[in-house]
């Protein structure tokens, strides 16, 4: 194996990584997981229904938790239904072997995320949640908790994916000014940067294909289940309530509800960097902004077929109803340097999903009509 640059690595660092045992699987990675710069995780042969969500902490092992806080074990090579409010641990097929100086963080895939299945990874001897700390050598897991759709997970299902980094890579705010200048990270004139590149909420509307305005959509409750790995099956109408847009520009969150919205800016990640949003600003309100936060190199690149792409938002409220107003801002976008530019940007070939998007849910919903 090559000597890893400095930064995000790339999908052709992390096929190195696989051949030199950093990255361990019982079977060959398959089509499209192995993203311009991720690899999204594969869930292993069983699961554990828990009592409650936890991080093992420093000198334990996750195995010895679920001996406390199991209830009981469940076979994903048949196939189970995960249920809504309820805590799984579930094995992930890929273990790790990472050498000093190479770290990773985990995020929620985008499907993931736009179906409110709340993800998170943890290692033995995790402090953190979604932090793989450098030379850390051993299993992971996924927690999974979905919280409106009942979602069919299986043996192989990928709902999680993770990122690999050396040395330090994140954009300080005076270079994401410069790179602001200089690509339009986000389109917005003025656009705000502190801590991140501002992304403000769209609540105009979005034209669907029925030929109305939307402003976005809101998770029916007590609806049937969702297989995470059908793509294009379900009904629109079955899982969700579209959200007019009514002209004044403002939509109140109801505590306990989950949203798809869209920003108002259209995102634009150069082929050298990669971004992650944000997922919570505590200046920016009482809710939550996006389960699923990484963009790929090539996200909204006009050479990539992206050009004008929205970031799409999973929103819910904290405990009290909450206003929020079209143009508000509602996160932020951190930018890092790529290790090397991926041979293939996010949307260049098939299976990118989310390419010049707009106001768009996840890809198991088929397209309103």
């Amino acid at each position: 194996m090559t000597a890893l640059l400095p930064g995000i690595q790339s999908a052709q660092s992390i096929r190195e990584l696989a051949a030199a045992g950093v990255i361990n699987s019982p079977l060959p990675f398959v089509a499209g997981q192995v993203q311009p710069a991720s690899l999204d995780l594969r869930l292993g042969a069983r699961a554990w229904r828990v009592r409650a969500s936890f991080l093992p902490g420093q000198g334990s092992a996750v195995a010895r938790r679920l001996g406390d806080l199991a209830l009981h074990e469940i076979d994903l090579t048949r196939g189970a239904v995960l249920e809504t409010g309820c805590v799984y641990i579930a094995e992930i097929a890929e273990t790790l072997a990472l050498p000093e100086g190479l770290s990773a963080s985990a995020n929620p895939k985008s499907s993931t995320g736009r179906l409110d299945v709340f993800t998170r990874v943890i290692t033995d001897g995790a402090r953190e949640f979604d932090a793989v700390e450098e030379g850390y050598a051993g299993a992971l897991f996924a927690e999974i908790s979905p919280r409106t759709f009942p979602v069919l997970v299986r043996t192989g299902s990928r709902l999680s994916q993770i990122r690999f980094r050396t040395g330090e890579s994140r954009l300080s705010d005076a270079e994401l000014l410069l790179l602001q200048e200089r690509e339009t990270i986000v389109a917005s004139a003025g656009a705000s940067i502190q801590g991140g590149v501002a992304v403000s909420v769209d609540l105009a509307g979005f034209t669907a294909g029925s030929g109305q305005t939307l402003i976005g959509y809101r998770a029916k409750r007590y609806t049937g289940l969702v297989d995470v790995d059908r793509v294009n099956a379900y009904a629109v109408r079955d899982f969700w309530e579209p959200l007019d847009a009514d002209g004044r520009g403002q939509l109140i969150l109801d505590p306990g509800q989950f949203y798809i919205l869209a920003s108002k800016e259209s995102v634009h990640v150069p082929p050298d960097y990669a971004a992650e949003m944000v997922p919570f600003d505590p200046l920016v309100g009482e809710f939550r902004v996006h389960y699923a936060g990484f963009f790929d190199p090539g996200f909204g690149h006009a050479g990539a077929g992206g050009a004008g792409a929205r970031a799409v938002l999973e929103v819910r409220s904290h405990d009290v109803p909450f206003l929020i107003e079209d143009g508000q801002i509602v996160g932020r976008l951190i930018f890092e340097r790529m290790a090397q530019r991926p041979e293939t940007l996010y949307g260049a070939e098939a299976g990118s999903n989310y390419q010049a998007q707009g106001l768009k849910l996840s890809k198991h919903f088929m397209a309103p009509g």
